[in-house]
């Protein structure tokens, strides 16, 4: 088995063979190429495993994102996609062999950082990958949906500032690009949509060109500042993603949302834990949180880059031991932060903590917990300050949380 790159001229070959590798058919994309999930690919990037006669049997590739990093950070990953192995060639170590040729590559281009989208939780936490955002489905009956009236002036201040208006979404493409480039560039975790995406409909609704209606918030001076696409079915008012600038913005589109008429129930299929949603309304028990789930899995490829490459909210210094058996690697670092930057150097200095590699992708964007992955045992503390100390350390000042689907 040989494992190559993939140029323009495989596209036919690897949608096939991944497509049978999950045991699906593929779409038919339309005259431009476009209308089909694959249809930003960037074929410089992906792989084929091939058996010795040139028959196609693995696939893998990569997107070129940014990932908004604690910080407002932002920084280039490789968004990695299409994985697959043909049922008649699975456990024969083709998918091993292929993560560890692309992880090579990745880091031959220089690049520190990987994400992807599990499709099972048990296949890449041994390739380094560890769940990093998490994401929830909350459903509000329509007849409960009613919003208290905030005690406080924060929400108030800006709520109303303009109106929502119902568009379609051929109409607004613009709006929902522009709108969601201001979002991701403030929110930890989120990815970039390069205009690729949005012009060839590549992916779920609202970037694929899908029926949907968008409720469009516009701030005092007429500005575009939030959206929410949603369709309606059999009483449910389904949101595929509410994207606000602020609190302000999410609740006017949130509010206008649950009093829309002819519904039973609206249900918003992307919301990060913490969101207020449940609190602002006048029954706290009308909301129904369900499909609490990981989204983003990270994947540190140059640790010390890594780290030094996002913000920090809190000044201190940890000593990490750092195992990574997937690519035989094993290293002690000095984590030091000042005034928001760090440090990261190799070191001999006894360990604060010692942690596997993907664990340290689940804690690095605020998300996860060190202490948490301390008390299921994954992470070991060697000290007794040492999990609330690195719990201080890598919270970060907002949740992260990702939408994006790739």
């Amino acid at each position: 088995m040989d494992i190559r790159p993939t140029t323009d001229q495989d596209l036919d070959a690897f949608v096939n063979t991944f497509h049978t590798a999950l045991g699906i058919h593929p779409d038919t994309p339309n005259e431009d190429g476009g209308g089909v999930w694959w249809s930003a690919f960037e074929m410089d990037r992906g792989l084929l495993a091939v058996t010795a006669d040139g028959r196609p049997v693995g696939t893998a590739a990569a997107y070129s994102f940014e990932l908004t990093l604690p910080g407002e950070v932002l920084a280039p990953a490789a968004g990695i996609t299409a994985v697959g192995v043909l049922p008649s060639h699975r456990r024969q170590g083709v998918l091993t062999a292929m993560m560890r040729h692309q992880l090579t590559e990745l880091r031959a281009r220089g690049e520190f950082l990987a994400v992807l989208l599990a499709s099972e939780a048990t296949i890449y936490r041994r390739f380094g990958y560890g769940p990093a955002t998490y994401t929830g489905r909350i459903t509000v009956a329509r007849h409960q949906g009613a919003l208290a009236a905030p005690r406080a002036d924060v929400l108030d201040a800006g709520s109303n500032s303009g109106p929502v208006e119902v568009m379609r979404r051929a109409e607004c493409g613009e709006i929902l690009e522009e709108v969601y480039d201001r979002y991701r560039r403030a929110q930890p975790g989120a990815l970039s949509r390069p205009h690729r995406w949005w012009a060839l409909g590549a992916g779920q609704p609202p970037i694929a060109q899908a029926p949907r209606y968008v409720a469009v918030h516009r701030d005092a001076g007429g500005v575009p500042d939030g959206y929410a696409s949603y369709s309606l079915s059999d009483g449910t008012l389904t949101v595929d993603e509410t994207i606000a600038t602020d609190d302000a913005v999410s609740t006017a589109l949130i509010g206008f949302l649950l009093g829309h008429d002819l519904v039973t129930q609206v249900a918003f299929k992307h919301f990060p834990p913490g969101h207020p949603l449940r609190w602002q309304l006048a029954d706290f028990r009308a909301a129904q949180v369900s499909s609490d789930s990981d989204w983003l899995w990270v994947r540190l490829l140059d640790v010390p880059q890594a780290l030094t490459a996002r913000g920090w909210c809190t000044d201190g210094e940890l000593v990490l031991d750092v195992d990574d058996p997937f690519l035989g690697e094993h290293h002690r670092y000095l984590l030091t932060v000042r005034d928001g930057k760090a440090g990261c150097v190799p070191t001999d200095r006894d360990p604060d903590l010692s942690l596997d590699v993907s664990d340290l992708g689940s804690i690095y964007l605020g998300g996860t917990a060190p202490s948490t992955l301390v008390r299921a045992g994954h992470i070991r503390a060697h000290r007794p300050d040492a999990a609330t100390r690195a719990d201080i350390l890598f919270h970060a000042e907002r949740h992260p949380h990702c939408l994006h689907w790739f």
